[in-house]
């Protein structure tokens, strides 16, 4: 009798983490555990009540081990695994997600020194605070006419590695010259696992501007930034990339003691959370489109062809999946806006109502919004609570809502705001299409799309393409468990390649959401008037929304 063989996928979200157990043979998810970070997102101030300016947002990486401690001895224990079964362990992360380290990969905030600098805490993706530095990385770029800028869509972001290493130069030069390294978070966790520093070729590649042909930019640009930064990546990288599906080392002895599995087993290079959702909805070739749908939305699209295009948030050879470039885009704000609503706009009667029959909120709001039909209330909203990532790239843009009257209810204003999500994720399909890149199927996973009929419903008829959804609910822990088999390979019962390994672990659902017809042609009407409003307010024609943020900040 052949014992079975598992990985160990962990997925670092933005306000917990998770661990999923598979098994190798069948990607059959034996068992998941989840745990809230305890310090969550600080976006006001740190532990010690030191306050956060406008636009941080930081974690705290005690946060980060405390996942593994918990959440991996507890699948091994819900499904009765012994630690000798389990080959592999893969690590995903949102990004670009990092931190200042020393030499020896102490995060500098665990240090007394340090506890009371923001600077020296993991700035997550969404610390938009650096954006004057992005604008003024694309200004320079575009000056000098850097061939890695085409990549990214002509425009860089705030949520990515540079501009927040740049700001910490700008604001706590004293900090920055201590720190050894700046590393992304989830590198810095397979370091404490193996006891390897690596850097993954996803995170540099989409979120530090490395490619595998060119590598990082030239001391030249940095020179142009700042003349401190001339030796940047020398200074505060000083580590060769190592593309995904390698192997960065194997469990050391702290490693396995802090996760509860034996020395020795194999550890993957990093991910990102979006991209190694791919393997796990069973992706392994061109033109299909995944849209991994949760507090923020990443769209990730395969192509054998190289295509430069305005708006898109990266293109990397070899960067989900080798043999194939790899796309992504995204949306800044889809389940927090939703949640923004909730937390903030809802009568009291609803939330007593919703009390008495034992309904969370948002499904109290659904089963009323789902009784409208498309148009019906008059409202059309622009999906920028949290800046917008694709198609324009620019986080200083705000949220805005249309149509209201004194008649407007709630649930009309739910609807409006989901519906806003599904015509970005069109303008990013627009985006694809118009630049040659086809869009020939579209698979979504994330809890939204595990949980939420209605929202994907209104997704198929505003794109009006047949929707396809993830078999699993913990999609990027299933994807790095997928790779953590790679890194064991197969001559430990895993895979040699990502490809033969997505075939084999990788599954979407029999459910298929198809395009209403009738409320299609509503939503092309309703479509149209976005886009109009998409490029006025987004395009410069009516700043008005980055002027009040102005008078906003003048005024704090």
């Amino acid at each position: 009798m052949v014992l079975a063989k598992y990985s160990v996928g962990v997925d670092f979200g933005t306000l917990s983490g998770r661990a999923v157990l598979v098994n190798v043979e069948t990607g059959a998810e034996c068992a998941s555990a989840v745990l809230d970070y305890p310090h969550a997102v600080m976006d006001r101030a740190l532990p010690d009540g030191t306050p956060l300016g406008l636009d941080w947002a930081l974690q705290h990486p005690a946060d980060y081990l405390e996942v593994l401690r918990t959440t991996i001895p507890k699948v091994l224990q819900l499904a009765e695994v012994s630690p000798s079964d389990v080959i592999g362990i893969g690590i995903d992360m949102t990004s670009s997600t990092a931190m200042p380290v020393y030499r020896d990969g102490t995060p500098l905030c665990f240090t007394e020194e340090y506890q009371s600098d923001p600077h020296a805490y993991v700035k997550l993706w969404k610390h938009h605070s650096p954006q004057k530095l992005a604008d003024r990385m694309n200004e320079v770029a575009n000056e000098r006419g850097e061939s890695f800028l085409k990549r990214y869509g002509g425009k860089i972001s705030s949520e990515w590695y540079f501009p927040k290493l740049w700001e910490i130069l700008m604001e706590d030069e004293p900090l920055y010259r201590r720190m050894d390294y700046y590393i992304e978070a989830v590198d810095w966790v397979i370091w404490q696992l193996c006891g390897e520093y690596t850097r993954s070729s996803c995170c540099a590649g989409y979120k530090a501007f490395w490619s595998k042909r060119e590598g990082y930019p030239s001391k030249a640009f940095f020179r142009a930034l700042d003349p401190r930064l001339e030796q940047v990546v020398e200074e505060k990288i000083a580590c060769p990339v190592s593309s995904i599906g390698q192997k960065a080392g194997e469990l050391t002895q702290s490693g396995a003691a802090l996760c509860g599995l034996l020395p020795g087993t194999a550890v993957a290079i990093a991910n990102v959370d979006a991209h190694v959702c791919v393997p796990a909805v069973g992706i392994t070739g061109a033109n299909q489109m995944l849209a991994i749908m949760g507090t923020s939305t990443c769209h990730v699209l395969l192509s054998k062809e190289e295509r430069v295009m305005p708006g898109i948030g990266g293109i990397v050879e070899d960067g989900v999946l080798p043999g194939f470039f790899g796309y992504e885009a995204g949306q800044s704000c889809v389940g927090d806006q939703f949640a923004w609503f909730v937390d903030n706009c809802l009568p009291a009667s609803y939330v007593e109502d919703a009390k008495q029959k034992h309904q969370n909120l948002h499904e109290y709001l659904r089963e009323k919004a789902q009784c409208l039909k498309p148009g019906e209330s008059g409202l059309l909203a622009l999906d920028w609570w949290n800046g917008n990532r694709s198609c324009l790239v620019d986080f200083d843009l705000t949220g805005m809502l249309l149509g209201m009257t004194l008649q407007t209810k709630p649930e009309e204003i739910y609807r409006a705001l989901i519906e806003s999500t599904a015509f970005g994720t069109r303008k990013i399909i627009d985006m694809f299409e118009e630049n040659g890149v086809p869009v020939d199927e579209f698979i979504a996973s994330g809890g939204i799309a595990q949980k939420d009929p209605m929202t994907m419903q209104i997704y198929a008829d505003v794109i009006r393409r047949p929707i396809r959804i993830a078999a699993s609910k913990q999609g990027p822990a299933l994807g790095s468990a997928i790779f953590g088999a790679v890194a064991a390979g197969a001559a430990r019962g895993g895979y040699d390649d990502p490809i033969a390994a997505a075939k084999a672990m990788g599954k979407v659902l029999d459910l298929v959401y198809e395009p209403n017809e009738e409320h299609a042609a509503i939503y092309d009407r309703l479509y149209a008037e976005y886009s109009i409003l998409h490029d006025y307010f987004g395009r410069g024609e009516n700043d008005v929304m980055k002027r009040l943020k102005a008078i906003k900040a003048e005024v704090q």
